[in-house]
């Protein structure tokens, strides 16, 4: 299996695929509480076959082109990942995502990570805008947001109804052209909007 280098930490980028549930899971299973505050992955992933299934449904969509999962690790172990939700490449659209571990937050991986994957849409797939849904009480995933040069679309009020109570959802996107444009400026890290 490959694995691209995220920095000079160790952290490395590589793709997730389902002969991996078992690790999978376990990483799932160390991060559950901490991972499900904002995204109900831990609801849908319980056991080895869910876990399995979980990533077929992504090596289905790369297969299709319609999306990718890729796993981050340190010194080894799945701590996190980074997901094209969905992707369109005849629109030109895409929405990405994340998750970590509570161990591997706050070191800058999703970021990197979100970095290296958005840039491979656009350069390589030909995506034109890429979004990130996330809820409004997330501010480490809004953080990232933000650090990717993203702005901030909308508010979709009480659109998201999670383990019984309504959240507001925000749509933050970054199309191609200013993509490029702060890669090209470094202006990657903090661009507020």
């Amino acid at each position: 299996m490959y694995a691209m280098s995220l920095g000079d930490d160790g952290a490395e980028l590589c793709p997730l695929e389902p002969w991996q549930a078992g690790e999978f899971l376990a990483h799932i299973d160390r991060g559950r509480e901490f991972i499900g505050q904002h995204n109900g992955l831990p609801d849908i992933v319980t056991d080895l076959a869910s876990s399995r299934a979980f990533l077929q449904g992504y090596a289905e969509r790369a297969a299709a082109d319609t999306g990718r999962i890729h796993g981050i690790r340190t010194d080894g172990t799945l701590v996190g990942a980074v997901v094209l939700r969905t992707m369109d490449v005849a629109q030109g659209n895409a929405e990405a995502g994340c998750w970590l571990e509570p161990s591997a937050a706050g070191k800058g991986l999703v970021t990197r990570a979100a970095r290296v994957l958005i840039d491979w849409a656009v350069e390589e797939r030909g995506i034109h805008r890429v979004e990130w849904w996330v809820s409004s009480a997330n501010a480490p995933s809004i953080a990232v947001a933000r650090r990717l040069g993203m702005t901030r679309d909308g508010v979709l009020r009480e659109s998201y109804l999670y383990r019984g109570q309504r959240h507001d959802e925000e749509i933050w996107s970054v199309l191609a052209p200013e993509w490029r444009a702060g890669k090209g400026a470094g202006a990657w890290s903090g661009r507020a909007h």
